[in-house]
């Protein structure tokens, strides 16, 4: 099925693992705390230095907006101001954000920001970097659910045991899905600012990905290692190619069955060509022909190419039903992975609000 219709990407045509879409409907951010995100962030900090780490919760802010507000309030740059993930905004959301402050001055006068709560202040000797973090743990409630308890129970299982596909969110491609009119522009030669750059590029890498993935999960293969693979080892991300691997078929599988390695997909740019042989790369270059401008306008921007695992697993998930109608979810994802892509194996969730950011 066609994932863009002009410069729009539509999510909802990918293809689900659980094969037909799912029959249960719910809602989700009915309210910012039915999508609760607490950044993992296991940083030791000294105690002493030049930036102020704030531990901070935010309700009904991006990040972005949550950086402008400190900066505000404490007189500091926006540039000298670090953050590890972007997370939502429709969410309460907890991070550290870091500010530069000299070690002589008094700590800032950071109360009575609307929509930000700070429950913490250290200092440390350096600035939080982008992805510094280890992942996002989530408690989401699902309300107005409905559907059939015993499938919904068996899909959750499947999640849990099986994994997902890891899919870019809707999030990824930005308001109605057309970030990727961005990329198009920057390709033709189009000045973007920085940040409008970085989406432009996102959005055309994460279109080129999904389409890839969804060409696995319609044959069957997106948590299969197919002849020519890069395999991805979980956690470090370091990528081996399957053929050249001494290892067994049952030594590998066994591997994939334990969630240590993961079949991967191409995050387009400059090289990395050589990375997949055979059936995998020929794969991959028949989804990647029927978007020849995103490919070429990648390699041009001089963007490094990268792998990403194509299934994304969620051991940890645990959920109870606090009524008939309303269903909680808690479970842990990495940096970069997608709660909604969780979401849309178990049901067609609505939004009660807008999809304007992600988290990270």
């Amino acid at each position: 099925m066609p994932l863009l219709e002009g410069d729009a990407v539509d999510v909802a045509a990918l293809a689900y693992a659980r094969g037909n879409p799912p029959e249960a409907h719910a809602v989700i951010r009915q309210e910012p705390a039915d999508f609760f995100v607490d950044e993992d962030c296991a940083i030791e900090l000294s105690g002493s230095g030049e930036h102020l780490w704030c531990h901070i919760e935010k309700t009904n802010l991006t990040t972005q907006d949550a950086v402008q507000a400190l900066s505000r309030a404490a007189g500091v740059h926006p540039r000298q101001i670090g953050f590890a993930g972007m997370k939502d905004r429709i969410a309460v959301t907890r991070q550290w954000i870091s500010l530069a402050w000299p070690i002589a001055s008094e700590l800032p006068a950071l109360e009575n920001i609307q929509g930000i709560t700070i429950l913490e202040m250290r200092r440390h000797d350096r600035k939080l970097k982008r992805g510094a973090h280890r992942g996002n743990r989530f408690v989401l409630r699902l309300r107005d659910l409905h559907g059939d308890p015993a499938t919904i129970e068996q899909d959750l299982i499947r999640i849990r045991d099986q994994g997902v596909p890891n899919y870019f969110g809707a999030q990824r491609f930005g308001r109605g899905g057309r970030n990727l009119g961005l990329s198009r522009a920057l390709f033709e030669g189009k000045r973007l600012s920085r940040n409008r750059r970085g989406f432009a590029l996102s959005a055309a890498r994460s279109l080129l990905f999904n389409a890839v993935l969804d060409a696995r999960v319609r044959d069957g293969s997106w948590n299969q290692l197919v002849a020519g693979e890069a395999v991805m080892l979980d956690g470090s991300h370091s990528l081996f190619a399957l053929d050249g691997t001494t290892q067994s078929a049952d030594e590998l599988q066994q591997r994939l069955e334990a969630f240590d390695i993961h079949p991967s997909g191409p995050m387009p740019g400059r090289g990395g060509n050589d990375v997949v042989s055979s059936a995998a790369s020929e794969l991959e270059t028949g989804v990647l022909a029927a978007y020849p401008d995103l490919v070429a306008g990648l390699e041009r921007t001089g963007v490094d190419a990268a792998r990403r695992a194509l299934r994304l697993t969620i051991p940890d998930l645990t959920w109870q039903f606090e009524a008939e109608d309303c269903l909680q979810l808690s479970f842990s994802l990495a940096p970069g992975a997608f709660a909604t892509s969780v979401l849309r194996e178990l049901a067609i969730a609505r939004e009660a609000g807008e999809i304007q950011d992600e988290t990270d």
